[in-house]
C-alpha cells in the first residue's frame, strides 16, 4: 500500500460520510472512523479514520506513523489513513 492521490473523486462523499463516525473537528479539519469497514476509494482496502481539511493549507500533527490515501473534492482534502 503506497500514497495513492486522487483528484474530483468519483465518490458520494456525503454518503461515504454518512458511513463514518465522527470522531473530531476543530476550524481547520473534521475527523471520522471507519466502524464498519469501508473501503478507500483510492486503494480498496477498508481505512481507519478520515480527516477532512476544512482551510487551506492546514497543518497536521501525526502522533504516529500511518499509511495515507489523499483525495480532493469540491477543494478539500480527504485523507484516509491506514494503520
Amino acid at each position: 500500500m503506497g500514497s495513492d492521490a486522487l483528484t474530483g473523486m468519483d465518490i458520494d462523499t456525503e454518503e461515504l460520510i454518512s458511513s463514518l463516525t465522527p470522531r473530531e473537528e476543530n476550524d481547520a479539519i473534521k475527523s471520522y472512523q471507519n466502524t464498519v469497514a469501508v473501503a478507500c476509494p483510492a486503494c480498496g482496502e477498508p481505512f481507519h479514520d478520515l480527516v477532512v481539511c476544512k482551510q487551506n493549507p492546514t497543518s497536521l500533527n501525526l502522533s504516529k506513523q500511518l499509511d495515507l490515501c489523499v483525495g480532493v473534492d469540491d477543494g478539500q482534502a480527504f485523507i484516509f489513513t491506514h494503520q
